[in-house]
C-alpha cells in the first residue's frame, strides 16, 4: 500500500457479476473560517450495464445545504481499483482512450465533465442545467487518522468478520480525519482552503438497509486532533436483519472504539432535530448529543429500486461530545467537545417515531 493509512476495504468491490450491486463513496472538506461545508458524494449502481438501475452519479451537498447532483448513465465511463482507493466517472470528454487514473491537469484539460477521486485527491466538475448551477473542484488530502490508533495497522469498520460475506451492506471508514489544501467553485464563487479538516467513507453490497443514522464530525471548536463518526442501521446479517451501531473517536493520536463486540451501544435517534448515543465498556463511556434547528436537505442514496431520494442531511449540527475514563468503579472526564458544523443524517425510515435501541449481536459469539 503506497498509503500506510489505507484502511480495509478501500478498494473497488465490484467482481464483475450481474447481481444487483452498488458502491458509494463519500468526500467531505469542512472549511472552519466560514462555517461552510463541502460533501461529494459518488456511486455506481449495477455496473454490469443494461439493467434498470445501472448508472452512475455525483452529489455534492453545498454551501448552506444546498444541493447539486448530476447522473452519468455510461457505466463503461466508470474506473475502480481492485487494490486501493481510487475511482472515477467520465462524462463528457475528447478522449478516447478507456477512463482511467489522470495527472489532474491533463483531467482539467480533458474531462469536461466528471470526477476522479484517490486517498489524496478530490477532484472534478459538475453541472446541472436545468438549474444552471455548477461546481469546480480540486483539492489535495494529507491523511491523519485512518481507523485505529496512529502508527498501528488499520481496522476494519465492522471487525474482521466483514471479510466475510457475512454483513449487506459494508461500511468503512476510509480516513477519519485529513487534512485538505486546494479550492472549490461553487456557482462561480471560489474558495480556497489551507489545511481544512476532511473526511471519507464508503459502503457496498447487494442488500439496503431500511433505516439508518449518522453523526459525523472533525471541526471541533478549540480541538484540531479530534474526529468523530458515530451511526447505526438495520441491516442483513447471514439473511435476517439486525440493529447495528458503533461510535469511533480519534484524539491526539488514540482510537477510542465502540463497538458491539467490547461495549454496550444504545441511541435515541428523532425522526429530526435530534440524535443522541451513549456507549460505554470496560475502560471508557461516552456520550454524544446531536441537534439541529436547519430543515436539513434529501440526499438520494443507493436502494434496491435504483438512485433516488431516501435520505436527510445537513452540514449545520450542533454537537456536544463527552469522554470519560472508567477506573475503580469511578468515571473522570478526559474530553469535552463541541462544534457547530457536525454532520447528520437520518436514512430510510420510517421514522414516524423516535427510534430508541441498542445494538445486539448474536454473532458477536464467534468473535
Amino acid at each position: 500500500m503506497t498509503n500506510p493509512l489505507q484502511t480495509p476495504h478501500s478498494e473497488y468491490h465490484w467482481d464483475g457479476s450481474d447481481s444487483r450491486f452498488f458502491e458509494g463513496w463519500y468526500y467531505r472538506v469542512t472549511l472552519p473560517n466560514c462555517g461552510q461545508t463541502f460533501a461529494f458524494m459518488y456511486s455506481i449502481d449495477d455496473p454490469v450495464g443494461g439493467k434498470h438501475c445501472s448508472g452512475g452519479a455525483a452529489q455534492i451537498l453545498g454551501p448552506n445545504d444546498e444541493y447539486l447532483c448530476r447522473t452519468f448513465p455510461n457505466v463503461q465511463q466508470f474506473w475502480g481499483s481492485s487494490k486501493s482507493l481510487a475511482l472515477g466517472h467520465w462524462g463528457k470528454t475528447d478522449l478516447p482512450s478507456p477512463p482511467q487514473y489522470l495527472d489532474p491537469a491533463t483531467f482539467e484539460r480533458h474531462i469536461q465533465e466528471g470526477y476522479q477521486a484517490t486517498a489524496t485527491l478530490n477532484q472534478g466538475y459538475i453541472h446541472d442545467p436545468a438549474s444552471s448551477t455548477d461546481c469546480r473542484w480540486q483539492y489535495e488530502i494529507k491523511p491523519v487518522y485512518g481507523w485505529a490508533d496512529s502508527g498501528t495497522p488499520q481496522q476494519s469498520t465492522a471487525g474482521w468478520l466483514s471479510y466475510l460475506p457475512i454483513f449487506e451492506p459494508g461500511w468503512q471508514i476510509l480516513m477519519a480525519h485529513g487534512l485538505a489544501t486546494g479550492w472549490v467553485d461553487w456557482n462561480g464563487k471560489r474558495y480556497d482552503f489551507t489545511d481544512a479538516p476532511a473526511y471519507s467513507e464508503k459502503n457496498w453490497g447487494h442488500a439496503f438497509p431500511k433505516k439508518w443514522f449518522w453523526l459525523n464530525c472533525n471541526s471541533f471548536d478549540g480541538e484540531s486532533n479530534l474526529a468523530l463518526t458515530a451511526g447505526g442501521g438495520n441491516r442483513k446479517v447471514l439473511g435476517w436483519e439486525e440493529s447495528a451501531a458503533l461510535v469511533g473517536i480519534h484524539y491526539q493520536g488514540k482510537f477510542y472504539e465502540f463497538v458491539p463486540w467490547n461495549s454496550k451501544v444504545s441511541w435515541q435517534i428523532q425522526p429530526w432535530g435530534s440524535w443522541q448515543m451513549q456507549a460505554e465498556n470496560g475502560e471508557y463511556e461516552v456520550q454524544l448529543t446531536g441537534t439541529t434547528q436547519y430543515p436539513g436537505t434529501p440526499l438520494r442514496a443507493p436502494t434496491e429500486q435504483g438512485l433516488i431520494f431516501f435520505c436527510r442531511d445537513t452540514m449545520y449540527g450542533q454537537l456536544s461530545l463527552e469522554l470519560r475514563e472508567r477506573r475503580s468503579g469511578k468515571s473522570k472526564i478526559i474530553l469535552n467537545a463541541s462544534s457547530s458544523v457536525c454532520g447528520l443524517e437520518i436514512g430510510g425510515g420510517p421514522w414516524q417515531d423516535a427510534w430508541v435501541s441498542s445494538a445486539k449481536f448474536p454473532w458477536v459469539i464467534y468473535r
